[in-house]
């Protein structure tokens, strides 16, 4: 971050801008609009500087920039079309210590100006630190289409039950929930049909009739990696939610969109290493929602496809504790996709078994005579440490030694892995590629057209090759 956002008071403060011209009025406009007091100063000036003066709004200097004149200044904008003159601004300023904006010559600014939405006082500001300023402005024109006018009557109308909330509800997350509980009711909707009163009226009859609110959980599906797989509800979950447990498959990128105030428990669970065993991730759940927390369960992909999401409604349900499922992207379908490899072909393969090759109870074998079946999919899940045992049950029960394989290594990530082979070459592959969890086996027909159908990052040129994450401009 190479700037840090800041939104400045500058009512009735002292700012200097050197230039008169067509530049410097747009710079000057900004500043009036946020109160600011400003001295000109320039050889000529644009006529509506001249208009400011007679109405008091600025003190205009007929000449020329001297050092002199940014004592008691708290900003300064060089804003003339003469590089020596705008370097000699932004170097007596930066000896003063001074914040200085240098138009159109981004490493002589000490700030910058952003692209403004003004929803006053909802205020947007958005920057690109000088690099793209017209990319800048069309993001804040389509924002500009994005947000509705009725925000800024909105934030007033809170703003003045702020302290009445603030006396009835105690504990922040309490206000947090009401004040959601605000903008999703009949109050914006008043607001937005041009009925202030009407809005104000049933704020306060929600005020007064407010009630302790029961915790509840939400079990989340994270999906398989890559955050644009995110569903809507589950990024709204996540602003929403007073704690987030989550497990290590959810990745740094995703955690980063969770709201930030919002306590943050990772309960870890991945192979080898589950630093919090499952009985106690349920009774936390139910410790946080008897708390009065919203709670949000984040999981990698989706909590009910070998995400034991069930286990956990099973702990809430005796507490009477509500919640609610969204399911995520589970890593057969995220990861087979995002290598190249449909799970079903009517070519092919006319059916797809998920399987897990982790978490089995004692002596309880998959159906390897089900799975050896030709023309079918298997994906597996954590099967990387018992990949030797898979690869002997299945040739054993029937299963054609040259039927193609993948393992998907971080499928949908910026890292993510594909290694090709054939079924007699799975331990092989696993041991000399060095496979890491977390990774998916799919075993069957489909795989074969892999090479063809591989769209993301690079076209392999080999059967091992990592992808690069690629976007669409």
């Amino acid at each position: 971050m190479q700037y840090l956002p800041l939104f400045v008071k500058l009512t009735d403060k002292p700012v200097l801008i050197v230039g008169g011209g067509s530049v410097a009025l747009r710079k000057a406009g900004t500043l009036l609009s946020a109160g600011a007091r400003l001295t000109v100063v320039a050889p000529d000036f644009a006529p509506e500087f001249l208009q400011w003066q007679q109405q008091g709004k600025a003190e205009l200097l007929a000449g020329f920039f001297t050092p002199q004149l940014l004592d008691g200044k708290l900003l300064v904008i060089a804003a003339t079309d003469n590089d020596e003159v705008n370097a000699a601004v932004y170097q007596a300023a930066t000896e003063r210590n001074m914040l200085v904006n240098t138009v159109d010559d981004q490493p002589k600014c000490g700030f910058i100006f952003p692209s403004i939405i003004d929803r006053s006082p909802i205020l947007i500001a958005i920057s690109s630190f000088g690099t793209a300023p017209v990319l800048a402005r069309r993001l804040r024109e389509k924002l500009e289409t994005l947000l509705p006018q009725h925000l800024g009557p909105l934030a007033e109308l809170v703003g003045r039950f702020r302290d009445q909330v603030k006396a009835k509800i105690q504990g922040f997350a309490a206000r947090r929930q009401f004040w959601e509980r605000v903008f999703d009711s009949d109050v914006v909707r008043q607001l937005e049909a041009n009925r202030p009163q009407q809005a104000e009226q049933q704020l306060a009859e929600m005020l007064q009739s407010e009630q302790p609110r029961q915790g509840e959980v939400w079990i989340v599906g994270a999906g398989p990696g890559d955050p644009e797989l995110l569903t809507l509800k589950a990024l709204q979950l996540m602003q929403q939610a007073d704690v987030v447990v989550y497990d290590y498959l959810v990745l740094p990128q995703i955690m980063e969109l969770v709201r930030r105030d919002a306590e943050r428990i990772c309960v870890g669970k991945k192979a080898g290493a589950h630093s919090m065993p499952q009985q106690d991730t349920n009774a936390l759940l139910v410790q946080l929602a008897k708390q009065g927390k919203k709670v949000c369960r984040l999981k990698g992909g989706d909590p009910f496809i070998f995400g034991r999401g069930g286990e956990e409604i099973e702990a809430l349900l005796p507490e009477q504790i509500p919640f609610q499922v969204v399911p995520g992207i589970t890593a057969a379908a995220g990861c087979a996709a995002y290598a190249g490899i449909p799970l079903t072909h009517r070519d092919y393969a006319q059916s797809v078994q998920f399987v897990t090759g982790h978490c089995r109870k004692a002596g309880d074998e998959p159906d390897w005579h089900s799975m050896s079946r030709p023309h079918q999919t298997l994906a597996i899940y954590m099967g990387i440490l018992k990949a030797a045992d898979i690869q002997q049950q299945l040739l054993t029960y029937g299963r054609d030694p040259a039927t193609p394989l993948a393992i998907i290594e971080n499928g949908t990530r910026r890292e993510q892995r594909v290694i090709t082979g054939t079924l007699s070459e799975l331990a092989q592959l696993v041991e000399q590629q060095q496979v890491v969890s977390p990774a998916l086996l799919v075993i069957g027909e489909v795989v074969a057209l892999q090479s063809q159908l591989h769209w993301f990052g690079q076209r392999p040129a080999a059967a091992v090759f990592a992808q690069p994450l690629t976007r669409l401009a």
